[in-house]
């Protein structure tokens, strides 16, 4: 494509009238926009005329506003990459269309679009510009005093990129720039006001009079701009005012003092923009004049100011900022209602978070010399002024009051900042120089309860923070409880303080003791029982005394439980028990004594209803149905509440909940996030903000941060209307509607103010009623005419809450009567009122109705119908006189897309054009329009969804424009959120489509411009979010193209004015930037996504090799933390990495957390994919941040620390050391693993932190990486540490954490310990093995000399404290038994576990239970029937064993029991596994239950229905679990049970051979299964379970032996082939050897029975697969089962035996060897049967043997000689009478194995036992076949010599050895007793 074909607009396009005109001409400038860049120079300049005439004819065409946006950057560009000569009379010309008088509206387009080109030509020139900007500037700022709000904001616009191009050549017109958008700060219009506050942020950057003469003016102006303000008004200001403020504080720029700075703010924000005369008035009338918008848009420039000032300067100026600060709140004007107090307190919270928890970073936070100096001087001051106040002073009462706000921020501010530290906060607390918390202590004896409030949230955040110092504070502030019950304060403040730490437990896992909940009961029972005897203090008793039963509830059921009964008795006794008594309770009483009575009830009423859930709906229920006349009179009070029109509108309380989030978002989105609420709630126009004084029992709620309790009017009337809302369906029906009307007529007989007030409570009620029973009938017919008038005249009111609510009341009101002639008479009712009504409210309301009614019956399947309301809403949206209606409408124009279904794809092409038409047509100046429009193209991207990649590409390219154009039209953040929304969506259906080049750079500038003001505003917050979120899908599947996107966008950024965010794109990459970003952020929902985009990211960087560049970003984000690199021990073996200086400042542990578990993650995921080698050269890096990790304050992080150390030693401990052969390369960081395990055994570590290092000692011990036992004994020491604290019960850490959190720390060092202990065993057994092996080589030997002494070594650590670990490892078992009882089972606790905490530690014992039973198995076989002593400090023995009722058992008994023990729990975990840890602990037990069986005294095999019971769990096992190393360890059990149960019988044999008689006996007793009956008992046979886990084994291997499986009968063969693994023919072998052995275990009327050889049989089908068992398995059953039993059997065998003597196929060919044993073994057994005397097989054997005398095979020829003595040792054998032919074979083949005499003495073992065997042979075979064997030997003379000669040797070596033979002989014979006994007594 040429250059004129891709740059320059087809001329017919231009002659296009609108909306397609401007929908192509949009997309050319855009692309047009994205070509220029990128084409050369030259030939720009060769086209440049004819595109600047075709931009000259659309800047005169009436363009739209994004069109003109498009105009202005194209003529920019390309008057910059192409020749500016001719750009001045551009200028000119775009002057004389400004001057133009033309006032119609067609010619106003053209005047905006002019005055966009102008700002962007000087904002892209600039200085070639200076001749005719003064011109420029004095016509534009003439035409801003009579041009419109859209031009306004236009002309503002344009200056402001203009003063941007220009710089200081501006500098004529400064002042008069200023004072013209000084006056446009006021402007009505808030588009007006945000341009101007811009225009003047652009102009103070060169303007200094701005910031030193101009000041206070501005400052004036700012304040009166705030007044009224929207929250993106706010903002804006906010950041010129701050910017103002941090250039007069420079002392290059400014000589305005700190000072001076906040006596601006704090005239600001006690006066407002008002004069003297009305500010001097508000104290006189209690009220104040100043506006919520400015104060909070003070506070809003203080977050500026110190985000401009910097970290530095905040640290240097900390002290007297803060406290200037303060005085904002300090001030009595400040605090002149209760709701100014509120208000205040929430804009200097607001402050001070940014300027503690944002600017400064965690070190700053956490530093001693800074922060605690500070709030000690602080609370310390204001402690002073109150105790030293006279209360009888009315000045000092004001001052102390006033005093009181300042001091509850700097509480809340504390306790923000240490729940941000965490354990962090641990040199900050436990420095005695601070005394930081004895300050906050000293708080809660303060006359006012909001700040003894505050003190107790205070010390709750540090109990969070550092859950170590939870119960010390709760003891030392129940102990000044219990010492200061006569003092009110005291009993309020120390009461508060309890309740707070209580219920701080629930936000950590370590808890409180048990004890501590009784205390707390006790207290409160205390102050109950007392708070009658003295009255002056009787409120605040009963007040405590509930909230501290209220926290007991936070601790969870196991504690409730125990003390339930005392709790009901309380609750019990605080409400009347009878009517009488509560008749007899009305008639006395005054008013303090009724005010504590109802304060203890309300008490015990807030404790059940805050922390058992759904008690308030369960206690409406039981209301209802137990008393109706009380029923009645709640009824009629909260009717009475709701029409009362003097309670204060609570419309932002009511409606969000009952409003659709949809809706909420087209008003504000804050109202849809509780999260930003308090933003919001300072904003809204509410009577009264939240405060925690207002209900103290919000105390004891879960909350991160400090809750915010409505006020008491508030909180009752959002009360009524859910408690009405539960109750109203269940009252008759004519009181229904007789309430209905009575709110239509209380609603109707008021007007203004009050008709509101009334109105929204009774809207909410009847809404709240809706929303809780819309699936089920409201009622009869006649409550739909007061239902439908009190919906339609909410719906009609001014208030955008109420509308919504009421639109969403109908909806569901049609949902709830499920008539479709109501459905329908409601839609046509709404179409009725929109052709009548004319104002815009109305219209709003009835046609978010129309889009309601979609939401909630979407089932409407009527294309009239939808035609109807789609027709009405198209018109409506077009009503650009209005822009309310259009965003309304096109909101439930959306609605309806989403929810209509299929039948709105006949409207998709019609609503695309109108979107776009109106995208290209409506002004900037109403952001809710382009809000409703991108909402619009959302529904219409789900609509269509996968076919926007095929057959809608013509809807799909509108669509696309669409977004570009309201991502690139619109100036509102929430705009823009909502286009990449749709980008998004786009990007999900149609990726191929979405051209990440451009979205992916404007992603990245939207995070570089909002990263200035990431604290502010709520819209920022929410356009962030959509970034991230749009980041998080991109990166799923293009990674590293965004990542290299995002580095040439910030690379082409000027490096002079950069951003730290920019700086950290262009350094770092994205990677780096989303790290910085992660690290400034609060919001938890955006915290989430960019921790799963980076995620997302680092699992991509495996595929594309950049594992190196991330491990080194997260060794920079750790490095950063590690100030005390230097000093702490063991790092110098890592070298060379030290000198790494990070390019990240001050990171929290929040994020440093997240680095770690992304290293954490690349470990884990090169390990699952075989990839571990990338990481080897990053090895130092990877140990040093989890060492780095694992030592940091932050417990959380050395958590993540120590699972990163854990994952590094399973995947590199067997990776050796490539330059040093026998060595690891794990082995060179020993000191750096014990170092960083070491402060993990400190006494003062948290028992979650032991845990984990105990299982990363365990991980290190067993790995094998240590060989010198020196270097083992370190962190074995640290074992025996954590041994001897677990053993004493530490009894300091013991009261700190709950019992359950000691159980875990027990079990994890118990198990740590157990699983070393295996290990060693398992080596010591390995190095005995090789010991004992004759085959072991010298040099093999060498070669594991030192892992020898390292596996005798270990066991030798360990073998010292066996006695104990064997005590506990038992004690650990049966409590783990115990608690795997039944729950209706009474438990009396255990010795690791109290009863009360049964259930949390039943979680741990779940997770470690499986080793501790492999080692206590693996102790009792080392120990045998000895017992060693040993004395314990801690009841850790079982109870049960070793012990009964009349004594001490024996150690036999003891043993015994021990073993059944473990039995028991193996057993019971095999019939059920259910842990997530299945696998290895199936293992466990299954190696457990092996190494019992090994015991020589077990009598498991004494027992046979024990035996049998236990083969019937592993035959449940082989059939539920596929592992095969499962399956194989259940065979090889099964091996040792059969065994066993052989040494069994025959000592039984043995026992009944010897027995006293037995030689008199005919016959002796006949032992084994089916003696009696002849047969195998299921369930009671130990052969018949037995063969059930054979064959188990042999038909999931081999499935054609089961007819079922395969399809076919039993041993037919198929063309289907099973191919089994070395492991499965392993498994199968196994299983044939146990078959083999079955029939020792059976009488000879059980072998009749036991059908082996019919399972044997069809195996031989398979015979590839496991010969040499095959052949065991025959021999085994021929030499065991009675000759011709079973001949059908038999017959089988012999007909596969003939198909393998028949296959020539060498593939398939059968190994002679194994073929000439099988034969030999079945001819041998089939003797006497007819089943050889066969033609075929008779003589195809003999061919057999016949070729193997011939073979030259060595294999072959070793079988010759076993061969011919088993066919020649049965004189019965089939193939006898063809002996003399087979006599004639072996002879020669024997007489070849003979040696001479001189080959005797050198030859090999094996070849003189080859010699032996033969002569031996010879020697027998000569006299049974005398003729033959003459013939032989005259036929061959050298046979004859060969023969003599070995005949003569044998008889020489016979004489040789006569008296050697006869003494032996002599000795045994004199040996012999003359009497045998007939008894065997041993």
């Amino acid at each position: 494509m040429s250059v004129l074909e891709r740059l320059l607009l087809a001329e017919e396009v231009l002659q296009l009238n609108d909306p397609v005109g401007a929908e192509a001409v949009f997309s050319w400038l855009n692309r047009l926009k994205n070509q220029l860049p990128l084409t050369e120079k030259a030939e720009i300049k060769k086209i440049q005329r004819r595109l600047l005439d075709q931009l000259s004819t659309i800047l005169i065409g009436s363009p739209g506003p994004p069109v003109r946006v498009q105009l202005a950057d194209c003529l920019a560009l390309l008057f910059h990459l192409g020749d500016p000569l001719h750009c001045s009379l551009f200028v000119e010309k775009c002057n004389d269309i400004i001057r133009n008088k033309d006032d119609s509206p067609s010619a106003l387009p053209s005047r905006l679009a002019a005055v966009a080109c102008l700002g962007s030509l000087f904002e892209q020139l600039g200085r070639m510009l200076s001749g005719s900007s003064k011109e420029t500037f004095t016509n534009l700022l003439r035409a801003l005093k009579n041009a419109e709000s859209q031009g306004r904001c236009e002309i503002l616009g344009s200056l402001e990129k203009m003063l941007r191009g220009l710089g200081p050549l501006a500098a004529p017109v400064h002042r008069d720039i200023y004072k013209s958008a000084r006056t446009c700060l006021t402007d009505r219009s808030m588009c007006v006001r945000c341009a101007a506050a811009k225009c003047l942020l652009e102009l103070q950057k060169e303007a200094l009079f701005l910031s030193s003469s101009e000041l206070e003016h501005m400052s004036t102006a700012c304040f009166r701009a705030f007044e009224g303000s929207l929250s993106s008004v706010s903002v804006s200001v906010s950041e010129l005012l701050g910017s103002l403020l941090a250039t007069a504080l420079q002392p290059k720029r400014g000589a305005v003092s700190l000072e001076e700075v906040m006596d601006l703010l704090l005239g600001g924000f006690i006066r407002g923009g008002v004069g003297f005369l009305r500010a001097s008035g508000d104290k006189l009338k209690g009220t104040s004049s100043v506006s919520k918008e400015v104060r909070l848009g003070i506070a809003q420039t203080c977050v500026v100011l110190v985000w401009s000032l910097g970290s530095s300067w905040v640290e240097q100026n900390l002290s007297p900022f803060l406290t200037l600060v303060l005085e904002l709140v300090s001030h009595s004007r400040s605090t002149l209602s209760p709701s100014d107090a509120v208000l205040s307190r929430g804009c200097v919270s607001l402050v001070l978070r940014a300027a503690l928890g944002g600017v400064l970073g965690e070190k700053a936070q956490s530093s001693a010399e800074i922060m605690p100096f500070f709030f000690n001087s602080i609370i310390h001051d204001f402690v002073v002024e109150s105790s030293l106040s006279d209360a009888a002073d009315p000045r000092a009462s004001s001052d102390m009051f006033s005093s009181q706000h300042a001091l509850i921020c700097v509480l809340l501010e504390l306790g923000a900042l240490l729940l941000g530290l965490g354990s962090s906060a641990a040199p900050l607390l436990s420095d005695p120089t601070t005394a930081l918390v004895d300050s906050v202590v000293a708080v809660l004896l303060h006359p006012s309860a909001a700040v003894r409030l505050a003190g107790s949230w205070c010390l709750r955040c540090v109990a969070v923070a550092m859950p170590s110092q939870n119960a010390v504070l709760l003891d030392r502030c129940a102990e000044r409880l219990t010492a200061l019950k006569s003092n009110p304060e005291a009993v309020s403040g120390f009461g508060f303080a309890v309740c707070a730490l209580v219920s701080a437990a629930q936000h950590h896992n370590l808890g409180l003791p048990h004890s501590k909940g009784k205390m707390v009961l006790s207290l409160a029972e205390s102050l109950l029982r007392s708070a009658s005897q003295n009255s002056r203090i009787s409120l605040q008793r009963t007040q405590v005394g509930w909230m501290l039963l209220a926290s007991l509830t936070t601790l969870g059921p196991s504690v409730v439980e125990v003390l339930l009964s005392r709790l009901l008795l309380l609750c019990r006794c605080v409400f009347p028990a009878s009517l009488r008594e509560q008749d007899m309770e009305l008639r006395r009483g005054d008013y303090f004594t009724w005010q504590v009575t109802l304060e203890g009830r309300s008490g015990a009423l807030c404790g059940m209803y805050n922390h058992i859930p759904g008690f308030s709906i369960s206690y409406c229920f039981l209301f209802s149905s137990s008393s109706s006349e009380s029923f009645g009179l709640v009824m009629n009070q909260l009717v009475s509440d709701l029409c009362n029109q003097d309670q204060p509108c609570s419309e932002l309380t009511l409606m969000p909940s009952l409003c659709s989030p949809d809706d909420l978002c087209l008003i504000s989105p804050s109202l849809n996030d509780p999260y930003h609420a308090f933003t919001h709630q300072l904003q809204s126009s509410c009577v009264s903000g939240g405060s925690l004084e207002n209900d103290p029992f919000s105390l004891t709620l879960k909350s991160d941060t400090p809750p915010a309790p409505l006020p008491s009017a508030l909180a009752l009337m959002e009360v009524t209307v859910r408690l009405f809302g539960n109750l109203f369906p269940h009252i008759i029906s004519a009181q229904r509607v007789k309430i209905l009307e009575q709110f239509v007529d209380s609603v109707n007989q008021l007007k203004g103010q009050k008709q509101q007030t009334v109105q929204t409570h009774v809207c909410a009620a009847f809404c709240s009623v809706l929303k809780v029973h819309s699936r089920s009938p409201l009622g009869p017919s006649e409550l739909r005419p007061p239902a439908l008038s009190l919906l339609w005249g909410a719906l009609e009111g001014s208030s955008l809450l109420l509308r919504c609510a009421a639109a969403e009341g109908l909806a569901r009101l049609v949902q709830s009567v499920n008539d479709s002639a109501f459905t329908v008479s409601a839609a046509l009712l709404c179409f009725d009122r929109l052709k009548l009504s004319r104002d815009a409210a109305s219209r709003c309301g009835v046609s978010l109705a129309l889009g309601a009614l979609y939401r909630y019956q979407g089932g409407i399947s009527s294309a009239q119908h939808l035609s109807t309301c789609v027709g009405v809403l198209f018109t409506l949206s077009q009503d650009i006189t209005c822009p309310e209606v259009q965003a309304w409408a096109l909101h439930s124009l959306s609605l309806i897309m989403d929810f209509s279904g299929g039948l709105f794809r006949l409207h998709l092409e019609p609503c695309v054009s109108l979107v776009l038409r109106l995208l290209l047509s409506s002004p900037q100046t109403h952001p809710e329009v382009h809000l409703s429009l991108g909402r619009c193209l959302q529904a219409l991207i789900t609509c269509l969804g996968p076919d926007l990649q095929g057959t809608s590409a013509s809807l799909r390219d509108s669509i696309s424009l669409g977004s570009l154009v309201l991502q690139s039209s619109s100036v509102s953040l929430l705009v823009q959120s909502r286009s990449i929304s749709c980008l998004q969506q786009l990007h999900m259906f149609c990726p191929a489509h979405v051209d990440l080049r451009y979205l992916v750079p404007s992603l990245c500038g939207i995070l570089l411009d909002s990263s200035q003001v990431v604290s502010l505003s709520h819209w920022s917050l929410l356009l962030r979010r959509s970034v991230i979120s749009c980041l998080r899908q991109i990166v799923q599947r293009d990674a590293l193209e965004v990542s290299e996107l995002a580095v040439s966008l910030a690379k082409e950024q000027p490096s002079k004015e950069a951003s730290p965010l920019e700086y950290m794109l262009r350094e770092l990459g994205l990677e780096g930037a989303l790290f910085s970003l992660l690290d400034r952020e609060t919001d938890p929902g955006l915290i989430q996504d960019l921790d799963q985009t980076l995620g997302f990211m680092m699992v991509s960087s495996l595929s594309s090799g950049r594992v190196g560049q991330w491990l080194r970003l997260c060794r920079d984000v750790l490095s950063d933390s590690s100030e005390e690199e230097e000093e702490r021990e063991d790092w110098s073996s890592l070298g060379g990495r030290s000198e790494t200086v990070s390019s990240f400042s001050a990171l929290r542990w929040s994020t440093r957390r997240i680095a770690v578990e992304s290293v954490c993650t690349v470990i884990q995921t090169c390990a699952k994919n075989g990839t571990t080698d990338l990481l080897v050269p990053r090895l130092g890096d990877l140990v040093r941040m989890a060492f780095m990790a694992s030592t940091d304050h932050s417990a959380p992080l050395r958590l993540s620390g120590l699972q990163t150390l854990l994952e590094i030693i399973r995947s590199f401990s067997s990776i050796e050391e490539p330059e040093f052969p026998g060595h690891f390369l794990l082995e060179q960081y020993q000191a750096n693993v014990g170092a960083a395990l070491r402060p993990a055994f400190a006494p003062d570590a948290p028992p979650d932190v032991t845990a984990k290092a105990c299982q990363v000692c365990s991980a290190w011990i067993c790995s094998g990486v240590v060989s010198d036992l020196r270097d083992l004994r370190r962190v074995h020491q640290l074992l025996v540490s954590s041994l001897s604290k677990i053993q004493t019960g530490q009894e300091s850490n013991s009261q700190l954490y709950s019992e359950a959190a000691a159980t875990m720390e027990t079990l994890a060092v118990l198990k740590a310990w157990a699983q070393v202990y295996i290990v060693a065993v398992q080596r010591s057994k390995v190095t005995s093995d090789w010991s004992t092996d004759s085959s072991f080589t010298t040099s093999a030997a060498n070669d594991v000399t030192a892992s020898e002494s390292e596996g005798a070594g270990l066991l030798e650590l360990v073998q010292s404290d066996l006695p104990t670990l064997s005590r506990l490892w038992l004690a650990a078992l049966q409590d783990h038994a115990t608690l795997s009882l039944p729950p209706e089972q009474h438990m009396t606790g255990g010795s690791f576990f109290s009863p009360e905490m049964m259930h949390q530690a039943r979680v741990h014992f779940c997770s470690s239970w499986a080793p501790i039973l492999h080692a206590s198995a693996l102790w009792l076989h080392s120990t045998g029937l000895k017992d060693t002593p040993v004395h314990l400090s801690r009841p850790a023995t079982p109870t049960s064993l070793g012990h009964s009722g009349g004594g001490a058992k024996s150690l036999e008994d003891v043993s015994e029991e021990r073993l059944h023990l473990i039995l028991g729990v193996a057993v019971q975990f095999l019939c059920s596994p259910h842990s997530e840890n299945q696998m290895e602990n199936i293992m466990s037990c299954l190696e457990a239950l092996q190494v019992l069986l090994d015991i020589p005294w077990n009598r498991i095999s004494n027992d046979q229905s024990l035996s049998v019971e236990l083969l019937s769990v592993l035959h449940r096992l082989m059939v539920t679990r596929e592992s095969e190393e499962v399956q194989s360890s259940v065979v090889d059990l099964l091996k040792r049970i059969v065994c066993a149960a052989q040494e069994h019988v025959r000592e039984k044999r043995h026992s009944a051979e010897v027995d006293d008689g037995a030689a008199e006996k005919e016959t002796l007793p006949v032992f084994g299964e089916g003696r009696d009956t002849g047969g195998l008992v299921p369930g009671q046979s130990l052969v018949f379970s037995a063969l059930q886990i054979c064959l188990c084994v042999l038909v999931r291997k081999l499935p054609k032996l089961s007819p079922t499986l395969s399809g076919t009968k039993t041993g037919t063969t198929g063309d289907e082939v099973w191919s089994l693994s070395q492991s499965d023919c392993a498994l199968v072998s196994s299983a044939l050897f146990v078959l083999s052995e079955l029939p020792s275990l059976c009488s000879p009327e059980g072998q009749t029975h036991t059908p082996l050889s019919l399972v044997i049989s069809p195996l031989f089908s398979d015979w590839l697969l496991c010969l040499e068992a095959l052949i065991f398995v025959l021999q085994e059953v021929c030499r065991s089962c009675p000759q011709a039993s079973d001949t059908q059997g038999y017959w089988r065998m012999g007909g596969h035996l003939t198909h393998f003597l028949f296959v020539d196929d060498p593939e398939l060919a059968v190994d002679q060897v194994t073929l000439l044993r099988a034969l030999a073994q079945f001819l041998l057994s089939s003797s006497g049967s007819d089943i050889c005397g066969v033609s075929p097989l008779c003589s195809l054997s003999l061919d057999k043997f016949t070729c193997a005398m011939d073979s030259k095979d060595p294999q072959v020829t070793g079988t010759r000689p076993g061969l011919s003595q088993r066919l020649n040792q049965d004189k019965n054998c089939p193939l006898s009478v063809l002996g003399s032919v087979l006599v004639s074979l072996v002879l020669p083949l024997l007489v070849s194995f003979l040696l001479d005499e001189n080959a005797l003495s050198s030859t090999p073992s094996a070849s003189r036992s080859l010699h032996d065997s033969a002569l031996k042979d010879l020697m027998r075979i000569g006299p049974q076949h005398p003729v033959v064997f003459r013939s032989v030997m005259s036929s061959y003379p050298e046979l004859k010599s060969r023969l003599e000669a070995a005949i003569k040797v044998n008889q020489e070596q016979l004489r040789s050895k006569p008296s050697s033979e006869a003494s032996p002989r002599g000795q045994s014979s004199a040996k012999t007793p003359s009497i045998t006994l007939k008894t065997n007594f041993l």
